[in-house]
């Protein structure tokens, strides 16, 4: 059986926000997944690899617009949860997920967004095509792997960017809070915001508490240069 995740089941950088109510037979899926005429021959699908998710309802009014976060393989979901392709290389999973859960994107996103997200907005953000060769990529993935490889299942995704196991995973809030305000702090200098502007951009979420929009800042001000 298949945990089929909902919308509110995630959070940015958490895979199980919520526990699955709903449950899918793995062989029921498979020939929804091939159509009437399809042959199962064992080939795979995107839901037996890492994908990035996010939330369909977002509002600009909410403390954060755009939700999400990396899915563990062998789930699937209902409508309420948006779903990437996998990538041929987890890492830029990892920094795609870094980058649209950051305020600098959020804060765009929401210039646009009423209640829902589609691709539509999402084909629209403008987000950095860093490399393995580009500064901050490797900091990037580093940070958001340590977020989202907490669970046994995201194990391969650890090992694939150099760490052991989700035992390295981060779960301690005081410690994910941090590795989050970095996230945001590095993120900000690829827009090539200044000090005043990232500032500026922090203080159209009025939701958020103000120790987590000073961390980002302090972090912004620690990657500096």
């Amino acid at each position: 059986m298949l945990a089929l995740y909902e919308g509110k089941m995630i959070h940015q950088f958490t895979h199980l926000y919520a526990e699955p109510r709903y449950w899918v037979d793995e062989k029921e899926a498979r020939k929804a997944l091939l159509g009437r005429n399809g042959i199962d021959n064992g080939q795979n699908f995107d839901y037996q690899c890492y994908r990035f998710g996010y939330r369909a309802i977002a509002r600009s009014t909410d403390s954060r617009t755009l939700i999400g976060t990396i899915l563990a393989s062998k789930v699937v979901c209902g409508n309420s949860l948006n779903i990437a392709s996998p990538t041929q290389e987890n890492k830029y999973t990892l920094f795609i997920c870094a980058a649209l859960n950051s305020f600098c994107v959020d804060f765009a996103l929401r210039q646009q967004v009423a209640a829902n997200i589609n691709m539509f907005y999402i084909y629209q953000l403008p987000v950095p095509r860093l490399t393995t060769r580009d500064k901050y990529f490797s900091d990037i993935v580093q940070r958001a792997a340590k977020l989202i490889c907490t669970a046994p299942e995201f194990d391969e995704l650890a090992q694939e960017v150099g760490l052991n196991s989700h035992r390295e995973g981060v779960t301690e809030e005081t410690e994910r809070a941090k590795l989050r305000a970095e996230l945001d702090g590095i993120i900000a200098h690829l827009y090539g915001l200044t000090e005043a502007e990232f500032a500026y951009i922090l203080t159209t979420f009025p939701i958020v508490p103000e120790t987590v929009k000073q961390a980002a800042l302090a972090a912004y001000r620690t990657f500096r240069g």
